[in-house]
C-alpha cells in the first residue's frame, strides 16, 4: 500500500515547518524513545554508562538528529519515488546495526509512537489525525524497509 497524493501533502508541509527546528525534535524524539521504554537505552553505546541527560549528550544530539531528519526525508520521498528513499548501502547497514543491537519489531512501535507524539507537538493546532495517519503510514514503509534488511542480514548469517 502506498501514500496517498493528500498524505504525502501532509506529511511535506509538516516536514517542511519542523525543518526549522530539528535539533530541538530530534532530542524531544529520542526523549519520548527513552520515556516509553527506559530498557532502549542499552542499546545505544552512547547512553550505556551515563546518566547525563539527554540533551547534554552530544553523541546522542548528533544521532538523533541522523535519526530524526533520515525517517522525515524518506518520507516526504515515499509518493514521488515509490518506495522507501535510503541508499542501500545506509539500508543494509542499518539492518546490520539493528540486529546487532538486538532491535525486534516491538522496538519499531516505540519508534513509531515517539516520532508521532513528536509531530503532533511540533505542530500544534495544525495537526490532525489525516496527518498522525500520513507519518504513520510513511514510517512503516521505512520501518518495513529495514525489517527486510535485518531478515536478509539474519538469513545470510
Amino acid at each position: 500500500m502506498g501514500i496517498s497524493e493528500k498524505q504525502e501533502a501532509l506529511v511535506k508541509e509538516s516536514w517542511e515547518l519542523m525543518k526549522q527546528n530539528v535539533p530541538q525534535l530530534s532530542l524531544r524524539f529520542f526523549t519520548l524513545i527513552l520515556e516509553i521504554a527506559p530498557a532502549a537505552k542499552g542499546m545505544f553505546s552512547f547512553l550505556k554508562d551515563t546518566d547525563e541527560i539527554p540533551e547534554n549528550n552530544p553523541k546522542l544530539k548528533a544521532h538523533a538528529v541522523r535519526v530524526f531528519k533520515m525517517t522525515c526525508e524518506s518520507a516526504v520521498q515515499l509518493r514521488e519515488k515509490g518506495e522507501v528513499v535510503v541508499g542501500d548501502t545506509t539500508l543494509k547497514y542499518l539492518g546490520s546495526v539493528h540486529v546487532k543491537k538486538g532491535v525486534i519489531d516491538p522496538h519499531f512501535e516505540v519508534v513509531k509512537e515517539a516520532l508521532l507524539r513528536t509531530i503532533k507537538e511540533a505542530m500544534g493546532e495544525s495537526w490532525s489525525q489525516e496527518m498522525n495517519d500520513a507519518w504513520g503510514e510513511a514510517y512503516d514503509h521505512l520501518a518495513s524497509a529495514i525489517k527486510a534488511e535485518m531478515h536478509a542480514e539474519v538469513a545470510s548469517a
